[in-house]
C-alpha cells in the first residue's frame, strides 16, 4: 500500500539549509515539498495558500524568529505540527522548551560540523519525525477536509519545485507500520493476562520509557498528576545531552510532583519524578533505607543512551513485582523487550494506544509480545496510572 502523503513546509533563513532539507523531503517517500520561507512573516503570509500538513522551523532567523512564529501561530490558532530543526545546542536548551511549551511538537538537532556536510546525519529522524506529525494532522481531517486542502494547494512554482527528479528514499515497512496507528495486526485491547497482584506485593516505583512524541505527552500526562500519587517515578525519554535539565525544569513547573534531572546518587522517593540526563543510562538500586539512581555513559542499548530497556530491567531486579512500567509513544522497539521482566514477576504494565501516540512503535511492539496488561490513551494515562498506584500501592508514605 502506497504511503499517504504529507506536505510540508520549510522556514530556514539560510537558502543553503533550505535547499538541504528540502533535498531530504524530495527524496522521502510519504512526503511532498510544497513551500519554502526564509522566515516567520514569510511562512504565515504563505501557509493559508499552500496548506502544509506540518512545518519544519529554524528558531533563529531575523524580522521574525522561530519563537516569534510559534507565538503568532497560537494567537492565530493555526494547528498545523511544526517540528524544531535548529542548530541551537545546549546554549539553547531554554528557548526549545520555551518553543514546545508554545505548541512546537518536536524538536531535532542540527549536526554541530559542517551544515553542508553533515546534515545527512539526521536525515532519517528528520524524514521519519516528519511524517510522523504530518499524518497524524492529515488524520485528524475530515476526509472533506484533506481533499479540500489537497486541491486548493497551488502548484509549486519554478523556485520551490525540484530541480531533477531524484530517487525517493524507501522506507522500510516496519517503520510504515510504526507510523500508521493501527496498521499492524494488534488492536486496542487487553492483550496479556494481568499476573495477581496480591502475588506481587505493593506496588513502590513507577518507570516510563517513551521517545519520538514524548516531550508534548509527558507534559500533559505531569500536568494532571495528583500531588499524592503514592509513586516515585523514574522516565527516559529519548533526548540530547544538554536538553534534559531544562526538560525537566519545564514540567516541574507544570507539575504537581518535583521534576528534576536525576543525578548521580538521587533519593527515590514518594513525591518525586527523575528525569534521565541525556547522554546517560539510569538505573535504580535499593539500600538498607532507601532506594537510589545511578547513571551510566555504557554503549547505547537500542541505539539509545538513555534506553528504556536499562531502565526497565533495573527496575525488575530491584522492585520485581513491585513495579508500576509504562512504554508510551516512539519509534522503534527499546524497552519493549524489558518491560516483560517487569511484567512476568507480577508488576504492573501499561501502554499507550496507537490512535494517540505520534509514533507506534515502542508500545506496538511491547504489546505484540505480550509484555502489556493495559493499553491507555493519552487522554487517560494519568488518571489511570493515578489509580492503579492508589489501588495497589503500600498504604505507608
Amino acid at each position: 500500500m502506497d504511503k499517504e502523503i504529507v506536505s510540508v513546509m520549510i522556514c530556514d533563513d539560510s537558502a543553503l539549509m533550505r535547499n538541504l532539507v528540502g533535498r531530504m523531503v524530495e527524496k522521502a517517500e510519504g512526503l511532498e515539498l510544497v513551500g519554502k520561507a526564509m522566515n516567520g512573516k514569510f511562512l504565515l503570509q504563505k501557509i493559508p495558500r499552500l496548506n502544509p500538513d506540518v512545518i519544519i522551523l529554524d528558531l533563529e532567523m531575523p524580522e521574525m524568529n522561530g519563537i516569534e512564529f510559534l507565538k503568532e501561530r497560537k494567537r492565530l490558532g493555526i494547528d498545523i505540527p511544526v517540528v524544531i530543526l535548529s542548530s541551537i545546542a545546549k546554549r539553547g536548551a531554554k528557548i526549545t522548551m520555551e518553543a514546545l511549551s508554545l505548541g512546537a511538537s518536536d524538536f531535532i538537532m542540527k549536526p554541530s560540523g559542517s551544515v553542508s556536510e553533515d546534515i545527512h546525519l539526521v536525515e532519517k529522524q528528520v524524514v521519519e519525525t516528519v511524517y510522523a506529525y504530518g499524518l497524524q494532522y492529515r488524520r485528524s481531517l475530515s476526509v472533506a477536509e484533506r481533499k479540500k486542502r489537497d486541491q486548493e494547494r497551488p502548484i509549486p512554482s519554478p523556485a520551490e519545485r525540484p530541480v531533477r527528479k531524484v530517487e525517493r528514499t524507501i522506507i522500510p515497512e516496519i517503520l510504515r507500520s510504526e507510523l500508521v496507528p493501527g496498521a499492524g495486526k494488534l488492536e486496542p485491547r487487553e492483550v496479556a493476562s494481568p499476573v495477581a497482584r496480591q502475588d506481587a506485593g505493593p506496588l513502590e516505583i513507577c518507570a516510563i520509557g517513551i521517545s519520538t512524541g514524548g516531550p508534548n505527552a509527558l507534559r500533559t500526562v505531569f500536568s494532571e498528576l495528583p500531588a499524592d500519587f503514592p509513586l516515585p517515578i523514574l522516565v527516559v525519554q529519548h533526548m540530547p545531552a544538554g536538553f534534559t535539565l531544562e526538560f525537566a525544569r519545564s514540567l516541574d513547573r507544570i507539575c504537581a510532583l518535583e521534576v528534576k534531572e536525576a543525578e548521580e546518587g538521587d533519593l527515590v522517593k514518594r513525591g518525586r519524578v527523575l528525569i534521565a540526563p541525556g547522554n546517560f543510562h539510569i538505573q535504580v538500586h535499593r539500600r538498607r533505607l532507601a532506594a537510589v539512581v545511578s547513571l551510566s555513559s555504557a554503549d547505547p542499548v537500542n541505539g539509545h543512551r538513555p534506553s528504556a530497556d536499562v531502565l526497565f530491567e533495573s527496575v525488575a531486579e530491584e522492585f520485581g513485582g513491585r513495579a508500576l512500567a509504562v512504554i508510551m509513544t516512539g519509534m522503534g522497539r527499546d524497552g519493549a523487550r524489558k518491560i516483560g521482566e517487569i511484567h512476568r514477576k507480577g508488576g504492573l504494565t501499561i501502554a499507550q494506544d496507537a490512535a494517540s501516540s505520534i509514533v507506534y512503535g515502542m508500545p506496538k511492539v511491547a504489546a505484540e509480545l505480550g509484555h502489556i496488561q493495559h493499553i491507555v490513551p493519552l487522554s487517560e494515562m494519568a488518571s489511570v496510572l493515578s489509580a492503579k498506584a492508589k489501588e495497589f500501592s503500600a498504604s505507608i508514605p
